[in-house]
């Protein structure tokens, strides 16, 4: 898998990729991530890549030319499954579009920044609009290394126990059950006698259940799902 994030503060993106998990997915050649300046992009000497919006009003918009610059060079050299754009009135992202999104092979990830982009990016570009939740970002580089995040690890080889992403919360539209390790009593609290029985129909079980009312108590939306 390839991911590409056209930003206009590519600093801001560095770090998540240079620790943990996504350094060694990288590492092990398993995902390449390549942060893109739009500044790059811009036609002028100041490296301008927003302007005033038609009509007046507050805060500043990223022009179009950039952008259409940037993702059309990108896509002359590779086709691409998804142009994501990072906003806040996009669709929500949830682990069942993770999960959709790690089967691709490239995908672009523009961030927004100010007011946002020129609408006929969004009209002529941008195949997914995605939004981590309800509230606004400074921009959309942080948004961006959470849906990187939630697709990487999803990918064969990147995590050391490759049934592990399989039982994550939200999967099955279900909460994760409660987890225990060593020791299985510590000041008097113990651990439920099930886990240890080595009984494991009747743990699968006994977690089954439990998740089920974890996510009635806490996310019965999900059920309703």
């Amino acid at each position: 898998m390839r991911i590409d994030i056209i930003t206009v503060l590519p600093e801001l993106l560095e770090s998540p990729f240079e620790a943990s998990i996504l350094k060694r997915a990288i590492e092990k050649g398993l995902v390449e991530v390549h942060l893109h300046n739009l500044r790059d992009y811009s036609s002028n000497n100041y490296k301008q890549v927003d302007d005033y919006q038609f009509g007046g009003g507050a805060g500043m918009v990223l022009m179009i030319e950039p952008i259409d610059k940037c993702i059309s060079e990108l896509k002359s050299v590779r086709d691409y499954d998804e142009v994501l754009y990072m906003t806040p009135d996009g669709e929500k992202f949830t682990q069942g579009i993770a999960n959709e999104l790690s089967l691709k092979g490239n995908i672009i990830i523009l961030c927004g920044h100010y007011k946002g982009v020129d609408q006929r990016v969004r009209d002529h570009f941008v195949t997914r609009e995605l939004t981590i939740g309800d509230y606004v970002l400074s921009g959309g580089e942080l948004a961006a290394a959470v849906v990187s995040d939630a697709i990487i690890r999803l990918l064969p080889g990147v995590l050391g126990d490759e049934t592990s992403a399989l039982t994550d919360s939200f999967q099955d539209n279900l909460l994760a059950p409660p987890i225990y390790t060593r020791p299985a009593e510590y000041k008097g609290w113990t651990v439920p006698e099930i886990l240890t029985s080595g009984n494991l129909p009747k743990i699968e079980a006994w977690r089954e259940q439990q998740a089920i009312e974890r996510t009635e108590k806490r996310r019965p939306d999900l059920l309703d799902d």
